[in-house]
């Protein structure tokens, strides 16, 4: 038997902003993009729920990927903790 693995759907790296519910988190994305008539560089922010089968916390950078749904706003799940927040 070969094991493969099935890598579909988008990859997006971004930070915890929200753990408190059930095996769900909230995940922000930050991204840059140009006005298009002042052609100014701004900053925008996407947040995304997230299933939460790691156990990540608040302040963690973690790795999400796109699947099937999952919920009614429920369309990613955490593949890695990339970076651990703070540890008090």
């Amino acid at each position: 038997m070969t094991d493969k693995i099935i890598n579909t759907g988008k990859t997006f790296t971004g930070v915890v902003v929200s753990d408190k519910m059930t095996n769900t988190i909230v995940v922000s994305l930050s991204y840059t993009s140009r006005h298009p008539m002042y052609k100014k560089i701004v900053k925008k922010n996407k947040k995304i729920y997230s299933d939460n089968n790691l156990g990540a916390k608040m302040g963690d950078t973690v790795k999400v990927r796109e699947t099937r749904p999952l919920s009614k706003l429920k369309r990613f799940t955490t593949l890695e903790i990339v970076k651990s927040g703070l540890t008090d």
